[in-house]
Order: C-alpha cells, then sequence, then structure tokens
C-alpha cells in the first residue's frame, strides 16, 4: 500500500508539473489614437464613416468573416462556408458559442435581419444598395417595399443562406466590411444617445465609457466566442491631426498611432529613424485629383489630359513628402489585387501637356476659365502637395491654379453636393481626394469608384466601354475565373488612365506606431490597418 500510494503521489506530481498554462487575465489599457477625428457620434456597423471612425467598429462588432493580416479571408462569426457551383449561393455555418457582448447567444436570423436593417430606409445608405445591390431583393428592401431580405434566410438556428442574382468573384471579400457586420436586434434604435455609452456585438470588446471629445473607452467582451482578450481594455483617444496624435506618441500618452489613411506626418518621418516600435507600410490607398466632367474646362478629355502630363509625380512625391509615398503610375494601389496586370501610365510631359490643350482649342493656359483645387485643410502634407501641384501646372501650362483648402467635413459635403447637383454654380472643379480599400478586390476602386452608374462616381466621369468591361468582370465568379477577370479590370482600368477618369498621384507609405510593450498588433496593409491576428493572445508587457 505504502508503493502504492508513493506512485500515485509522483505521478500527481508529474501531472500538476505537465499541467497546461492557464491563460493569463486580462490587464493593462491599450491607448489609441484616432487622428482627425473630434469625436465619435454613431457606432452602428450598417452606418460606417471614415476609415479613422470605423476603427472602434472592428473592435466592437464582428460579421460573418474577416480579413486575417495575409489579407486572406477567414471566419469570424462563421467557422466555414461552402460556394455553389455557379458562384450564386453562399451557405455559412455559425459558430457555437457566438454571443453578443451581453451574452445573447446569436443565430443565423440575426445576420438576416442585419442585412435587411442596413439596406432599409430608414437606416441604409445608397451605399449600402451599392454595396449588396446583388443579393436578391436588396433593392426592394432599399425602396421600401420589402421588411425582409428574400436573398437571405436562415435554414436552422446556425446555418444562413445567401442567394445573389448572379456570380460576384468579390462576394466575400465584401463581407469583411463593417457594413456587413451584426449588432444585437433593436438595441441600437431602443438605446438612442445612449448606445455611444454602451455599445456592443460580436467582437472582442464592448463599450464602458465614452467622454466626448476627448476618449471612446473599451472594455474586454467576456462572451468573445474566442476567448477573453488579452487586455482589459482598449482606449481610443481623439486627436485633430497626425501631428498631434504623434506628438502625443513621443510623449507616451498613447500606445498606437496612425492606421492607412494617417501615419506619421512627413516632416516628422527623421524622428522616427532606427526606431523598431515605427513600421512603414506601402497603404491601400491612392491619393488622387478628381474633375468635375460636367462643367468646363474639365468637360473636355484634353484638358484633362493636360493637367494630368503637367505633373511630375516622381518630384512631387520626392518635394512634397520627402519619399514618404511611391508615385501612382494606376489606380489600383501597388501591389493591390490585380496589379500583376500591366497598365500604360500617362507620363510626366510637358511638352505633350501642352499639345493636349491646343487640341482642347486653348492657345496658352491663360486662356482658361479660372481653375480652383479643393483639398483638406487640416493635413499637412495635404497642403505642400497642393502648392506643388500648382507649380506644375503654372510651370508647363501657364495656368494658375487658385488653392481651396477647407476642412474635411466641409470636403466630404462638397463631393456628396458635387454627386447631386455637379453643374451647381458653386460645385467643385478638381479636388484632391483620397480613397481607401474597403476589401482587397479592383472591383472595389474601379467599378465602385468609376462606373457611370455609381453613386461613388462624385466627378461624374463616364465611358460606355468601361462600363461594359467592369461590368463583365463583376458579375464573373471567382472560382476559376479570377485571371480573367483581373484581365477585363485590367482594360477598364487602362480605358480610365488615358480618359482621366481619375489623376492618380501617389500611394502613401504609411509609417504606424506600435510601443514595443504591446504584443500581438501586427500592422497590415488591409483596410483596418493595424489588427490582431487573435485578440486573446494581445498582451501588455510592463518594463519593456
Amino acid at each position: 500500500m505504502l508503493a502504492l500510494a508513493l506512485i500515485l503521489g509522483l505521478l500527481l506530481t508529474a501531472c500538476a508539473a505537465f499541467r497546461p498554462e492557464q491563460p493569463q487575465a486580462p490587464a493593462g489599457t491599450l491607448r489609441w489614437s484616432l487622428e482627425g477625428v473630434s469625436d465619435m457620434t454613431r457606432l452602428d456597423p450598417a452606418r460606417p464613416s471614415g476609415n479613422q471612425e470605423n476603427i472602434p467598429l472592428y473592435l466592437i462588432f464582428g460579421g460573418l468573416v474577416r480579413l486575417n493580416d495575409r489579407l486572406e479571408v477567414v471566419g469570424d462569426g462563421a467557422e466555414r462556408w461552402t460556394v455553389s457551383d455557379d458562384g450564386t449561393v453562399y451557405t455559412f455555418s455559425l459558430r457555437p458559442n457566438l454571443k453578443y457582448g451581453d451574452g445573447t447567444p446569436v443565430v443565423a436570423q440575426h445576420f438576416a435581419d442585419a442585412l435587411a436593417r442596413t439596406l432599409a430606409p430608414a437606416t441604409g445608405t445608397e451605399f449600402a444598395l451599392t454595396f449588396l445591390q446583388n443579393v436578391i431583393g436588396a433593392r426592394e428592401v432599399r425602396e421600401g417595399k420589402a421588411s425582409s431580405l428574400a436573398g437571405a434566410r436562415a435554414l436552422d438556428e446556425r446555418t444562413l443562406e445567401i442567394r445573389l442574382d448572379s456570380p460576384r468573384g468579390y462576394f466575400v471579400s465584401q463581407l469583411t466590411y463593417a457594413i456587413t457586420y451584426l449588432a444585437p436586434p433593436g438595441a441600437i434604435e431602443a438605446a438612442g444617445a445612449a448606445w455611444l455609452d454602451r455599445a456592443f456585438g460580436t467582437g472582442p470588446f464592448r463599450v464602458v465609457d465614452h467622454e466626448p471629445g476627448q476618449r471612446l473607452a473599451l472594455e474586454g467582451n467576456p462572451h468573445y466566442w474566442a476567448g477573453p482578450p488579452g487586455v482589459e481594455r482598449v482606449e481610443f483617444r481623439f486627436f485633430p491631426n497626425t501631428d498631434a496624435a504623434f506628438s502625443a506618441y513621443q510623449a507616451g500618452e498613447v500606445d498606437v498611432m496612425g492606421s492607412v489613411q494617417a501615419g506619421v506626418p512627413a516632416l516628422r518621418l527623421a524622428e522616427t529613424v532606427n526606431r523598431p516600435d515605427f513600421q512603414t507600410i506601402s497603404a491601400p490607398v491612392a491619393r488622387y485629383i478628381g474633375f468635375n466632367n460636367t462643367q468646363p474646362p474639365f468637360d473636355n478629355l484634353y484638358v484633362r489630359q493636360a493637367f494630368a502630363q503637367a505633373v511630375d509625380k516622381e518630384r512631387l512625391v520626392a518635394r512634397a513628402l520627402t519619399d514618404s509615398a511611391t508615385p501612382a503610375w494606376r489606380i489600383l494601389p501597388a501591389g493591390f489585387a490585380g496589379t500583376r496586370e500591366p497598365v500604360t501610365p500617362l507620363a510626366f510631359d510637358p511638352v505633350g501637356a501642352r499639345a493636349a490643350l491646343g487640341l482642347a482649342g486653348y492657345v496658352s493656359g491663360a486662356e482658361l476659365p479660372p481653375v480652383t483645387l479643393t483639398y483638406e485643410s487640416g493635413d499637412t502634407d495635404l497642403g505642400r502637395v497642393a502648392e506643388e501641384l500648382r507649380r506644375f501646372w503654372r510651370e508647363s501650362l501657364g495656368v494658375d491654379v487658385a488653392l481651396d483648402p477647407v476642412p474635411r467635413q466641409t470636403l466630404i459635403d462638397r463631393l456628396d453636393a458635387l454627386i447631386v447637383n455637379p453643374r451647381a454654380p458653386d460645385a467643385m472643379q478638381m479636388y484632391l481626394s483620397v480613397w481607401g480599400a474597403d476589401y482587397p478586390d479592383p472591383q472595389n476602386f474601379l467599378s465602385l469608384q468609376l462606373h457611370s452608374a455609381s453613386p461613388y462616381n462624385n466627378g461624374r466621369w463616364q465611358h460606355p466601354r468601361f462600363d461594359e468591361l467592369v461590368e463583365e468582370a463583376d458579375r464573373m465568379s471567382g472560382q476559376g475565373e479570377q485571371a480573367e477577370r483581373f484581365r477585363l479590370y485590367r482594360d477598364a482600368e487602362q480605358i480610365a488612365i488615358n480618359d482621366v477618369g481619375w489623376l492618380p498621384l501617389y500611394n502613401p507609405l504609411v509609417t504606424l506606431a506600435i510601443r514595443p510593450t504591446v504584443r500581438g498588433l501586427t500592422p497590415t496593409v488591409s483596410p483596418q490597418g493595424i489588427v490582431a491576428v487573435d485578440w486573446t493572445q494581445v498582451r501588455i508587457v510592463e518594463g519593456q
């Protein structure tokens, strides 16, 4: 008996020695800057806003799928999915432990209802319809003719079916964007303004406090399907611009700074040299000049070509941005899906620019009507870009372009007004704008931004052959047809380059900061910028 007791004691000791390590309790507050944001006015995945304002949405809410750090679509609320042979039926199997931040279980019908809510007239926008228009019944919901979405139905509590009217090779990528994410049924409407103080979804965090104009504080969601996050809290702090946010990071006031549309200001990059906490990525973002194609002088193709050929993009990047960007030779960002198909850029050519102006009927730039470039005033980098562009146009064309810097929200409002009435006397003529990928597919840039019927074609550029090509590419399934899809998009992009649907200028090289004490966050070229592959493994390690 004594020998048996000794053996049992040894076995128990060995089991204790090899017992799996227990997960650490969440600890610490992760302080994260939001640049160019004065406050959060809403937290509703059905109504996303700008890139910066959307960052908290991805931590609070979740969808069927998400992007990982390699831009691959992986399961989120859905653990797996299948696609029919004809590419029109998607069937998602939900995780068995999927719950909201208050512990309420999620069922498949909630996803169907959330998509309908996103489209409904009382909630949704034209963007929602553009985004989901190929789901059967989307237009009927948007027009108020139906309250439920015919193409989305629950087969049982854990199985959701989504049916499209035609194959769409980019559809599952679209589902990674916040507009398709899940909010608790009826919770936002019931809470009203108080929702900002207690918003929750199926994401890794939920709101615990909102201090208007200062910060948005989140706490770990104990019901998160992957397990509790490895940090106790995330505190988003609001800053008027990137310079203020960078100063706060340097002063130790925030732990994470920057996104794909808001990195370290170009004039302060010298302060980041040889600092391992700063990482530079090529953002899936295009800075470009848009033209009002409905009014003189930019309703004339040759004038647009003249302005395009007068811009020396290499000199622009070197002088205005101290090489913190790469020249954009095409509309799709460098390295983006589809960019292996080559295009011919509209190169810098001052002689060709003056010849194009002559073809438009102007002996010199002085004969043009007054021309104004509108751009965002809060970004010092953009101010230098605008000054450099004005210099190019004066040197090559003899055109003295007036500069019109306006606050960010004013620019957004005027872009919206341009869609409604581009022929208004006060409509913008030419504007310096930006587009960042919502999801990694050429459709998100070409079809969404430049198709003549798109509500996001601010400048109202149109070309029938371009429309035909992107429509054909959009209808193709991603299953075995990707190479042909990308060739069609390439042909359409070449038309838009030649016709100057946009004048792409540069793709930012964005420098982001993650303090060395933070583990588990990764800078990526995804639309979300800095991501956690697994929030349960994110840690704040003191004393590092």
